[in-house]
């Protein structure tokens, strides 16, 4: 059985960040993750997909954002269980936890923090006829490699960040981008729909609204397109069509795990720690919801951190914890105590 202080359940970016602050507090970590890899959907779904609100970073690669957090925490050495999901939890009268995966691997945890993002989750598909014999086949629901569209032809459905981003992104690599929305309001950023606008009229990207895919052609591969504007039906050749309508998001087994779930997500106190209904059972990042929440990866490194804080004050009840700046104290030296404390800057915590 796997002994740890914190089991995490999900190895994305605020997983792997919640690794780093335990360490700072001398608290083990162990993650599961479905995936073969950690990294969540950024090494997952889009690795080289920039990434623009990290603080300190003007734009970040979504893989090298992952391979800068397994570099940051590499000093504490957490655990991982990945290609399994956890399936069932169990407290025990001491307050610890038994989680076991869908392979039977079983961990024995002080506190789990579930930092699963999204949970298992499907692309959401257009309602196409023969959709699913062009899978893979020009229809891509990810852009996982950009060079895969290298001088190609390629048509891109939909009106939300990613839509955006992946449009002015792939400009730079495709031979001929098409932009498509079933409106002429995009859901995206302002300064990427800005953005797109400029790159319309500079020709490096066909932008058609309101517009829909309603007919897919070819043999072997997709060839062509039909769609639906204002004028009237549009037929239009190309090599890929990327649908980037969002994704369908399922919490699976740990729906059952008697955690209080409102809109497909876990309900936690965000006024303390993001702790669930369950005492010891956090969520943190995308899989939790509170009033005022933001999907966003560096709210989910705010909530790892307090959730961290958290975790230390349960197993050291009455232990007054010194809270140092790393820019002092460093990373080795970063163990709480009060004598250290009194060499740095300091601010206390009750």
């Amino acid at each position: 059985m796997i002994q740890t202080d914190i089991l995490i359940i999900g190895a994305g970016p605020t997983g792997l960040f919640a690794v780093f602050e335990a360490g700072l507090l001398k608290l083990k970590c162990h993650l599961i993750d479905a995936l073969p890899q950690p990294g969540g959907q950024l090494a997952e779904l889009y690795p080289k997909k920039p990434i623009y609100d990290i603080p300190g970073f003007p734009e970040v690669l979504a893989g090298d954002l992952v391979n800068n957090l397994m570099e940051q925490i590499k000093q504490f050495q957490p655990g991982f269980t990945l290609g399994e999901t956890a399936e069932t939890i169990d407290k025990l009268e001491d307050g610890t936890f038994i989680v076991t995966t869908n392979k039977g691997t079983k961990h024995h945890a002080k506190a789990v923090a579930i930092a699963g993002g999204l949970g298992t989750f499907e692309p959401r598909k257009p309602e196409v006829e023969n959709l699913s014999h062009f899978e893979e086949k020009g229809i891509e629901y990810f852009v996982k490699n950009p060079e895969q569209f290298r001088n190609q032809r390629i048509v891109i459905a939909g009106g939300g960040d990613s839509a955006l981003d992946w449009a002015i992104f792939l400009s730079e690599v495709a031979k001929e981008v098409t932009l498509i929305h079933r409106r002429n309001e995009f859901r995206g950023a302002l300064d990427s729909v800005e953005k797109v606008q400029e790159l319309k009229k500079l020709g490096k990207i066909q932008l058609i609204t309101p517009a829909e895919v309603t007919a897919l052609h070819g043999t072997n591969h997709l060839e062509a397109i039909t769609m639906k504007t204002e004028e009237g039906e549009l037929y239009k050749e190309t090599d890929y069509l990327i649908p980037l309508f969002g994704l369908t998001p399922k919490l699976g087994a740990i729906a059952n795990w008697g955690l209080e779930i409102e809109k497909n997500a876990i309900k936690v106190n965000n006024a303390l720690d993001y702790q669930t209904n369950i005492e010891g059972i956090y969520a943190i990042g995308d899989v939790n919801i509170y009033p005022g929440k933001l999907k966003l990866i560096l709210c989910g490194f705010h909530e790892a951190t307090l959730m961290c804080q958290s975790v230390y004050n349960r197993l050291n009840p009455g232990k007054k914890f010194i809270l140092k700046y790393t820019t002092v104290s460093g990373v080795d030296g970063f163990d709480g105590t009060r004598k250290e404390a009194e060499k740095a800057v300091v601010k206390s915590i009750d």
